[in-house]
């Protein structure tokens, strides 16, 4: 990735220790990059807009409300921006409600609970959700699993690991929950972030949304991959959606397997999403069809359970007209239409469907760096998020905006041990800052930039880092430039990957390899095997 610093190199006035930085969200990136931050002799601010630490490991019985059908367009967010001053007070604030300036912050006859879904809206986890990577891989620096946890453990288990760095690491006591970043930009001299909030503020009167600013000298966005919704644009989906609103939804709302026992379900998407959904509706459902495009990353078709049938992609979806003669089974009515697949294959009896298709790459409170229009090979220096949706473009490393480095973001790849990833890419990103760590000139990193997307081109590709070798060589890679200039600067060096570590990482590399070659060679998979 060419990061090697310049020996011209020279300190960074915009970096050092006791710089202020703001961190937008508190799952497993945030709490990983603002400790490392603090630990380095920052002074740091953590937005998160939920109650509580955890971020996608957070289990909330309730769903997010429907997002438009179809969802592309990155500046949509999964949530309504508010407008600079929607929701201010003069300043200072008021004390007390007779003091309030009138200005309709309260929430009306909205429910204090409808009013927290709409502000931040319920992540993906199901209740059923465990991790895929084993607990031995997954695993951040800042402290280790409960002695005896077991390689697959359930979201309780991954998201009180999460609370417990966060309350060990002090990152909660610097943690302003309930605040929603709305926007962030740079003052008109260039010299600080501006971070527009919104806090939803709890009172005798009621729930309301107070708009406050704050000014940081360096600001880490670490919101995750998981929260705009992609609704494909496909034939009849969007007809489908607003004639049967219930049975059609994206996995981001699925939550539990039983209500659709008996039911015939589709699955949209070959991700590990759908793979999880499918393995939860066997044995519920009485039949599960798990529609895939056939792409580079689609979860291997032998992990599917016996009762879930992979078919090709989807054409359209066509409403249908009751008829005289139709019966009702135990299931209930089935949605009255059917599916026609591109390979012509018609499906009928379908009663839900489950939009497994992922994300869009999202920053709306980042408005100045995105395009809905500009397509991916169109983003130039400035943008970092395009129509597509699916890159994070013009950063060096997966972490600091070439432009202006001020700006960094924390958990980019793909197909990676997230947790122990990216620590290491908070704990480069924290050097950085505390001026202990530089990054090469501008120039340099461009060129690094340019010549990276040469060799694996635009879009999600970009980011994963699933191939043999990549990971662990990224992370190499960090490590070796940053203990270089920590010889120089005496700075505190980064420590290596235990060989354990890298062990139980190559077994499962090998084991995932392995299953994708039996989808495509089941011959030659089993002479692997064998050998």
């Amino acid at each position: 990735m060419g990061s090697k610093s310049s020996s011209t190199a020279v300190a960074d006035p915009r970096f050092g220790a006791g710089r202020t930085v703001a961190v937008i969200g508190a799952g497993i990136s945030g709490v990983c990059a603002a400790a490392h931050l603090q630990n380095q002799g920052l002074q740091v601010t953590v937005f998160e807009r939920s109650s509580i630490a955890g971020g996608i490991w957070h289990y909330d019985d309730r769903v997010p409300e429907d997002p438009p059908y179809p969802n592309q367009a990155p500046s949509s967010g999964d949530y309504k921006l508010s407008k600079p001053g929607e929701f201010a007070y003069s300043t200072p604030p008021p004390e007390s409600q007779d003091e309030r300036d009138g200005k309709g912050h309260a929430a009306g006859s909205e429910s204090a609970d409808d009013l927290e879904v709409r502000f931040a809206p319920p992540g993906p986890c199901y209740a059923g959700l465990k991790n895929n990577i084993s607990t031995n891989v997954l695993v951040s620096s800042l402290g280790p699993w409960p002695e005896n946890t077991e390689p697959h453990v359930s979201q309780e288990i991954v998201e009180k690991y999460i609370q417990t760095l966060a309350r060990d690491q002090a990152v909660d006591a610097i943690t302003h929950f309930h605040a929603r970043v709305d926007e962030a930009k740079k003052t008109p001299d260039g010299s600080k972030w501006e971070i527009r909030s919104v806090l939803l503020v709890r009172d005798a009167s009621g729930p309301r949304l107070v708009e406050r600013l704050s000014y940081f000298d360096l600001l880490v966005v670490a919101s995750g991959h998981y929260g705009m919704p992609r609704i494909p644009e496909i034939e009849g989906l969007k007809e489908w959606k607003a004639a049967f609103p219930e049975h059609v939804i994206h996995s981001k709302r699925y939550r539990k397997p039983h209500p659709y026992q008996g039911r015939n379900v589709l699955v949209l998407g070959a991700g590990v999403s759908s793979l999880d959904i499918c393995r939860e509706l066997e044995g519920v459902a009485n039949t599960t069809y798990q529609s895939v495009r056939g792409g580079p990353f689609d979860t291997p078709a032998r992990m599917l359970p016996p009762n879930s049938i992979r078919i090709g992609e989807v054409e359209k979806f066509v409403l249908g007209s009751p008829s005289p003669g139709d019966t009702q089974s135990a299931a209930g009515p089935p949605i009255l239409g059917t599916v026609v697949l591109k390979d012509g294959q018609v499906l009928d009896n379908i009663h839900d469907v489950v939009i497994a298709t992922g994300y869009v790459t999202s920053y709306p409170f980042l408005p100045q760096l995105q395009s809905d229009t500009a397509p991916v090979t169109e983003a130039g220096e400035d943008l970092v998020v395009t129509s597509d949706g699916r890159m994070a473009h013009n950063l060096h490393h997966d972490i600091f905006y070439i432009n202006d480095p001020t700006l960094a973001f924390v958990g980019v790849p793909y197909y990676v041990s997230t947790f122990s990833l990216f620590d290491y890419q908070a704990q480069a990103l924290s050097r950085v800052f505390a001026g202990t760590a530089r990054l090469p000139p501008k120039e340099t990193m461009r060129a690094a930039y340019v010549k990276r997307v040469q060799e694996k081109g635009l879009g999600r590709a970009f980011h994963a880092l699933h191939l043999p070798g990549q990971e662990v060589g990224y992370v190499r890679e960090l490590i070796n430039w940053v203990n270089e200039d920590a010889k120089e600067l005496g700075g505190e060096p980064m420590q290596a990957p235990s060989e354990a570590w890298i062990k139980d990482y190559d077994e499962l590399k090998a084991k995932l390899a392995l299953s994708r070659l039996f989808d495509k060679d089941p011959v030659e998979a089993e002479a692997v095997q064998s050998a």
